[in-house]
């Protein structure tokens, strides 16, 4: 996927958006660390493809959802969410300093199983509206998150030292298996420790258990850009009444995308 010259921003430019909606305006900036998030949401904004599509998934406490080209024509009844530009984005995962408080912005995409490398969707995004955790909500979700890396870092390491295991196993040595296994598993855990990636960072647990956010979605998702104005509309449109598959029954229209600053520097 190319962008031209005439839609791509300077690498440090941090653009403003402002999507005009039937609810009111929600004006966003961009971040420069997610080009390609970035500068592909830009060129779609420039050529009036977000005008006219819905807010086609709202959820309550958690987020709204938009960019189906098809939903500009669905029908009141259509099930939304499948349409596509024809390419996808490789994620750009910026994390910790980028993730899903209340009112990020953030790229949609298929699921793991089809999309193992979590690359994103051309043009769906979506804006989070979440809600607020306690602490002792983040600490469990750290400990689940500890187990999961846990898991992960030892399958791997495992995985380089196969042929050591199956020799053993031919042996049938299970104390020397056992040494390994305990070996690997002292080795991942010295890793996690050393980078701690299954922790929140400060400031995210400030937010998350004061403004709110989907603090599940971190490290799974691009976070790309923020609400800097019309948090109140978001939460609006993420209360509208919707139908079984979470479509608005009144249509929530992105009536304009407007790029109002395009080179705004990232250390303004």
């Amino acid at each position: 996927m190319g962008l031209s010259q005439t839609h791509a921003a300077s690498n440090d430019a941090t653009p403003i958006v402002v999507l005009e909606t039937t609810y009111g305006k929600i004006t966003l900036k961009l971040y420069p660390e997610t080009v390609r998030h970035r500068d592909n949401f830009l060129k779609l904004v420039n050529q009036g493809f977000y005008n006219g599509v819905l807010f086609h998934r709202v959820i309550a406490n958690f987020m709204i959802q938009a960019g189906d080209p098809k939903s500009k024509t669905a029908a009141a009844n259509a099930t939304l969410g499948a349409g596509d530009v024809g390419y996808t984005i490789p994620a750009e995962f910026v994390y910790p300093q980028y993730y899903h408080k209340r009112g990020a912005l953030a790229a949609a995409r298929e699921g793991d199983k089809r999309n193992p490398l979590k690359v994103s969707s051309g043009c769906q995004f979506y804006i989070v509206q979440g809600r607020v955790f306690a602490a002792e909500e983040l600490q469990e979700m750290e400990k689940t998150n500890y187990l999961k890396l846990t898991e992960k870092l030892y399958q791997e390491a495992a995985s380089a030292k196969q042929a050591q295991f199956n020799k053993l196993k031919i042996e049938n040595n299970p104390a020397k298996l056992d040494a390994l296994r305990d070996s690997l598993l002292n080795e991942v855990r010295n890793m996690i420790i050393k980078n701690p990636t299954y922790k929140f960072a400060e400031q995210q647990r400030k937010d998350y258990t004061t403004i709110g956010g989907t603090p599940h979605l971190d490290g799974n998702y691009t976070v790309f850009g923020e609400v800097i104005e019309g948090l109140d509309v978001v939460e609006k449109i993420s209360k509208a009444q919707t139908t079984p598959n979470n479509r608005p029954v009144e249509n929530i229209i992105v009536i304009k995308a407007e790029v109002v600053k395009e080179t705004v520097n990232s250390k303004q």
